[in-house]
């Protein structure tokens, strides 16, 4: 009976402090990210009271010739041999409260395009990140996982 309680216990402070890890926390969200995918990483950062995200690391990340791999489908075509790696392409979070962070525009290197995009953090390892174009309805929401502790 003594190992149950004391089992009960352990579970109890390990649900509380789960939970107080996803209380308020505007800055919950910085860190590093893998997309699900798992082709990419993302460093979550804060400027101002806005947050931002770069590319830090690809699963590829250099041409078959050796050379960095730029951004090749921007639409701006100076902007076709900036690297990917170091590019900006989260920008303008807003946090909303209840681990949201809405407001937000999200760059696909892969076709060029920016959507609109919010974030929401379900639970300290585990962000759900939903591109959209008009309303949220209509998107798609990828799960991504923390790699650094922030």
């Amino acid at each position: 009976m003594k190992l149950i309680k004391q089992s009960l216990l352990t579970l109890l402070l390990v649900v509380l402090t789960a939970v107080s890890a996803l209380a308020d926390n505007p800055d919950a969200v910085l860190g590093v990210w893998k997309n699900g995918e798992g082709t990419g990483m993302i460093q979550i950062y804060k400027s101002g009271d806005k947050y931002f995200g770069r590319i830090v690391w690809l699963k590829v990340m250099n041409n078959p010739d050796g050379t960095p791999r730029t951004d090749v489908n921007n639409p701006t075509e100076s902007a076709r041999t900036k690297p990917l790696r170091g590019l900006v392409n989260m920008r303008d979070f807003k946090y909303v409260g209840e681990n949201k962070w809405e407001g937000g525009q999200i760059y696909d290197p892969k076709n060029g395009s920016d959507y609109s995009c919010e974030m929401t953090l379900t639970d300290p390892n585990t962000l759900e990140v939903r591109g959209y174009i008009g309303v949220s309805l209509f998107g798609r929401t990828d799960v991504w996982k923390r790699q650094v502790k922030k």
